[in-house]
């Protein structure tokens, strides 16, 4: 009896079991979802810089990390040459844990960032590099943001900003106002300013086109040692960033951003309109920014001779400490505190 007992019980248990199963098959794909989301709430992502994202934007399919819940205010950060996304790491720590949605896109030729079609000019002018940025904001949706930015990302958020400033709630402008021109970029400089830009005039030739294309990492190992002298970066740190240069078109765009300053490369005429826009050197009205590090061995303009393009409310501020050219991954807090100082204006 007692086996039979044991049996029957067996067998309801069973019976309940499978009655829950088909009730699982039968959930409709809402369901499904809506408890693998409550799963996922539980354990979020802990690192986002672990899982990058894709977006198909204008010409290209944007690689990008996103900090942050999706309903914070919107901040766009801008990376430069030779860094990548890792350059905001901590910045975007500090922001998401404010509330803001933190975006920090691959720029064209870095990372997992690629062209749509083969046809496309691989074109590293400077407006090319803030159309992509604008078609990116399209592409998530993205009315506005305040954006931020350092070297070839301080320059190509000051163009979003003079152009479409609509777009634009704020701006953080490491080195201050960069927009250039190649007429403006006939003028010779002092000879020592010429010797800062060594590298500009090695792109410009056949040989520096093969030495870069040779020694990609290396290179850009020296320009970060040159640009900001006092960092002392670790050779894990270099390495987590300069996987980004294996991209298949990194060493044209970056060839071609220095040929097009110098007139060697005529870029797009689809651009021309934009260009000559900038060649007027236009203001910049939306609230500003602007951060110096202290130790920048990199090119770069003395901040009073750029204040005036500023005409919105507006700020600089030097970064003290030994702060060199990648000022975000140097003093992730300053920039994340000029990030917040800029919100503050905004409310």
């Amino acid at each position: 009896m007692k086996t039979q007992s044991f049996l029957k019980q067996r067998l309801f248990n069973l019976a309940i079991i499978l009655g829950i199963l088909q009730l699982g098959l039968n959930l409709p794909i809402t369901a499904h979802a809506k408890a693998f989301n409550q799963v996922s709430s539980v354990t979020p992502i802990k690192d986002p810089f672990d899982h990058i994202k894709q977006v198909k934007a204008g010409v290209l399919d944007v690689g990008y990390v996103e900090a942050g819940p999706t309903t914070g205010e919107p901040v766009l950060l801008i990376h430069g040459w030779p860094y990548d996304i890792f350059s905001y790491k901590e910045v975007a720590e500090i922001l998401a844990a404010k509330g803001y949605r933190v975006l920090i896109p691959y720029l064209r030729g870095y990372g997992t960032t690629r062209f749509l079609s083969d046809q496309t000019v691989r074109n590293g002018q400077q407006s090319a590099l803030a159309v992509d940025m604008i078609a990116f904001l399209d592409a998530l949706n993205i009315k506005n943001a305040i954006v931020g930015g350092f070297d070839w990302g301080a320059r190509t958020a000051d163009i979003m900003a003079a152009l479409w400033p609509e777009r634009v709630k704020g701006l953080v402008s490491v080195s201050g106002y960069l927009i250039g021109s190649q007429a403006g970029n006939k003028a010779p400089l002092q000879p020592k300013a010429e010797l800062s830009w060594w590298y500009q005039y090695y792109f410009a030739t056949e040989r520096g086109l093969a030495g870069y294309q040779a020694n990609t990492v290396e290179f850009n190992k020296l320009i970060w040692q040159t640009a900001s002298p006092t960092w002392k970066f670790s050779e894990e740190t270099y390495q987590r960033s300069a996987t980004s240069f294996n991209n298949p078109d990194h060493v044209k765009i970056v060839i071609d951003n220095y040929r097009w300053r110098l007139g060697i490369s005529k870029g797009e005429a689809k651009y021309d309109a934009l260009e000559a826009k900038l060649a007027t050197a236009p203001p910049i009205t939306v609230p500003t920014i602007t951060l110096e590090g202290d130790a920048n061995g990199a090119p770069h303009p003395d901040s009073a001779n750029y204040a005036s393009r500023f005409k919105g409310k507006y700020a600089h501020h030097t970064i003290n400490g030994g702060i060199g050219h990648n000022l975000p991954q140097e003093a992730p807090q300053a920039f994340a505190n000029a990030i917040l100082e800029l919100a503050s204006w905004l409310r």
